[in-house]
């Protein structure tokens, strides 16, 4: 009787401890904001080309359903909700009138494809920009003080979930074009835009943000439209297109671990979110992890005008995108990384 009194003091003891642990390194919700990486259906409500609402879009989705999401099916933004224990579907802001209660509590996405942390690449694409994406999230907020019970509710959900944020691969992708128009130099124009990265950090942090998971920009120049239009028949990656993305990434790195010790952002955790460096592994050694094709898209380019009908052998989707098997390879140790950091 003694020992049996014991064993069940010690399994309760165990179980309390390891709920408790567990309630302490749970996010509450995830909020994305950015471009088409993580945009899970915001244009869809825009008046702009860049959509993914229709038909090959959604090709491996719940039901084949082309949702907005730019990919054969959940984008990184799903990916990463799931791999936190979130939830597996992060539903658009801008379908506000469809949001239920728990999507408010548990998060909800601002991303838009075509945006990037320059203005000028979103009012070029007509696309939400990173300030019309705070704006909306200032309007988030004043729905979230209606369904959380009381304001302590409202104030931790914000504290304690996870800010995903991908700004740069527009602004660089398209040849750096607003670099040129603003005649900055590409050295330049990568630390402008580290600059207007912590501004928006910054604005986020105001509004009550303190867990910020920021992603640096893909191996652009590898991507199956700039294979094609540098490389042509040979599919040669855009190395000049890559050294820019390799210069903006060490300069956001840098910045997100001064950050963490400055005042403005006292109490703030940043981590980095190794895109490039993930995505060129699978492209140099596809086979180590299961794809068969690197270069070419499985569809939407000329080369690729009929789907192919096994996305998963695919790292990219579409001529920027990659598949969804390919976020779900990369997410593994980032998730770890973003646990290990933001916790």
């Amino acid at each position: 009787m003694f020992w049996g009194k014991i064993l069940v003091l010690v399994l309760y003891s165990l179980f309390f401890f390891s709920t408790e642990a567990g309630k302490n390194k749970t996010f509450s919700a995830l909020f994305a904001f950015g471009d088409s990486v993580l945009d899970t259906g915001n244009n869809n409500f825009l008046l702009t080309l860049l959509k993914g609402n229709y038909w090959p879009y959604g090709w491996s989705f719940d039901y084949n359903v082309p949702t907005g999401r730019f990919g054969n099916g959940r984008v990184f933004t799903d990916i990463i909700a799931q791999g936190l224990e979130i939830k597996r579907l992060v539903p658009p802001y801008r379908k506000v009138r469809r949001l239920k209660n728990d999507d408010l509590k548990t998060g909800v996405c601002f991303a838009s494809g075509g945006s990037g942390i320059d203005d000028l690449t979103s009012k070029t694409l007509r696309v939400l920009s990173v300030g019309d994406q705070l704006q909306d999230f200032k309007e988030y907020l004043t729905k979230l003080k209606n369904v959380a019970k009381d304001k302590k509710e409202g104030k931790e959900i914000i504290s304690n979930a996870v800010f995903l944020i991908s700004e740069g691969n527009n602004d660089i992708g398209y040849w750096a074009a607003p670099a040129l128009v603003r005649l900055y130099s590409t050295n330049t124009y990568t630390s402008k835009m580290v600059g207007w990265t912590k501004i928006f950090l910054q604005d986020l942090y105001d509004l009550g943000a303190r867990k910020f998971a920021v992603m640096g920009v893909m191996p652009i120049g590898c991507i199956p439209l700039h294979r094609a239009l540098f490389g042509g028949v040979f599919g040669w990656c855009n190395f000049l297109l890559n050294k820019v993305a390799e210069d903006f990434n060490i300069k956001l790195q840098k910045g997100l671990q001064s950050y963490g010790v400055e005042d403005n952002f006292k109490g703030a955790k940043f981590t980095y979110v190794d895109m490039y460096g993930s995505l060129m592994d699978l492209i140099k050694h596809p086979k180590a992890f299961g794809f068969s094709e690197e270069k070419r898209a499985c569809c939407c380019m000329p080369t690729a005008i009929i789907p192919c009908l096994n996305p998963e052998k695919y790292v990219f989707y579409d001529f920027a995108h990659p598949s969804q098997k390919a976020y779900e390879v990369i997410s593994k140790p980032l998730i770890h990384n973003m646990r290990k950091g933001l916790a």
